[in-house]
């Protein structure tokens, strides 16, 4: 799946760390993915459910918020008003971007902070929870009790959060307790899914309760299984993205074009970056692009590299046919094509084949499958060139 780095400012000018899951395929929208808490973009949930949605074609971006990760600032500086205002930033740089948010998504504390930010992302169409807390608050719960007794007359202090020492201030603390969620989910005209386990140990199944029955309409709520918070195991966080991906599209944007007929191959442009394309064929989807020397952004093979990709699926089948046919005994083969172009020379392109193959075989049968590389179809298309019919220009364009 390819990611690229995304980086931004906050509103206090401190860089944040953020990485996008470019979107496979025909793009359907993209999407803003707040993490649990202190957890960051690297936590396997935030990878797994973006990577997952980035297979539907929603591209996800997933950042570090303010003092956590790969992002500037100190996390005893921040508060929760402060992942809101972060949210909001990324947001807005994702739209000067040309990619404006659709979907937003949240996990735990991440899920409050989406939906605190929700009203001020004019882009956003949907809103979707995961294991959110319904009262900021909660918060409180995860934070070591001594430490936090503590903070009533110290302005910090060292407190284990979630079992890690963290330094928390008391002006964190105060603004947990700020917050009406409430009237916020009451308020956010977006439609709602929330995500839930019911035996979440960690944010219990009421807050989901509490989230659903302050929101309007529409909205929807989806029961998680037996997942645990973290959504750990990688089943649970693929479940949730294919949960997010299939309700999100009914209020995503449809694709700009469709092909009016079947084609054997399509490539059609992604809007991103000067030569990124979507590719299907076959069934399948992906990424086509030019190397950033080259003025693209590197995020899929090259024309040139997928026509030596077909000379070298063409030649492993051939001679997977061809030794199976016969018996005998080839137990893998890989094939490696190298492409090169001399002006100077005619014709000027050039492909050269390394061949491997494992079995028991001897140097006559060996000699044998190298000359029925020769013959495969594609190496025959190269070699004898092809005609061409005239391009037809869609009607629809």
């Amino acid at each position: 799946m390819p990611t690229r780095s995304f980086d931004f400012l906050n509103r206090e000018g401190q860089r944040l760390s953020g990485t996008l899951e470019m979107p496979e395929g025909i793009q359907r929208g993209w999407a803003l993915f707040a993490h649990c808490f202190t957890c960051g973009k690297k936590n396997l949930a935030a990878v797994r459910v973006a990577r997952a949605l980035a297979s539907a074609g929603i591209g996800v971006l997933r950042f570090d918020f303010t003092g956590l990760g790969d992002s500037e600032g100190s996390f005893a500086d921040s508060s929760f008003s402060l992942n809101v205002q972060d949210l909001v930033s990324a947001a807005e740089a994702m739209k000067d971007a040309g990619m404006p948010p659709d979907l937003l998504i949240g996990h735990s504390l991440g899920g409050a902070a989406i939906l605190a930010a929700a009203g001020s992302v004019d882009s956003a169409r949907a809103v979707a929870t995961i294991a959110a807390p319904f009262d900021v608050g909660h918060v409180l719960h995860l934070l070591d009790p001594e430490g936090l007794a503590r903070l009533d007359g110290e302005p910090e202090a060292l407190l284990k959060v979630v079992g890690r020492p963290m330094s928390v201030s008391k002006a964190f603390v105060d603004d947990l307790r700020g917050h009406d969620q409430g009237a916020r989910i009451g308020a956010l005209r977006r439609a709602l899914l929330v995500l839930h386990a019911p035996r979440d140990l960690t944010v219990d199944i009421e807050n989901a309760t509490h989230i659903f029955l302050a929101a309007r309409h529409p909205k929807s709520y989806v029961s998680l299984g037996d997942a645990d918070h973290l959504l750990s195991r990688r089943e649970d966080a693929e479940y949730a993205a294919s949960l997010i991906a299939a309700w999100a599209l009914r209020y995503l944007p449809e694709p700009a074009i469709s092909p009016a007929e079947p084609a054997d191959a399509v490539a059609e442009e992604t809007g991103l970056g000067k030569f990124q394309l979507a590719l299907r064929s076959g069934g399948s989807r992906w990424l086509a692009d030019e190397p950033e020397t080259a003025g693209g952004l590197g995020s899929g093979p090259t024309p040139y590299d997928l026509l030596s990709s077909a000379l070298a699926a063409c030649t492993t089948m051939t001679l997977r046919h061809y030794a199976d046919g016969r018996g005998w005994p080839v137990t893998r083969i890989r094939t490696a094509v190298n492409h090169r172009r001399d002006k100077d020379r005619s014709p000027p392109d050039f492909f050269s084949r390394e061949v491997a193959i494992e079995g028991t075989l001897d140097d006559e049968q060996r000699a044998h499958l190298l000359e029925v590389a020769q013959k495969c179809p594609v190496h025959r298309t190269l070699e004898q060139g092809s005609g061409f019919d005239a391009i037809a220009f869609d009607r629809q364009s």
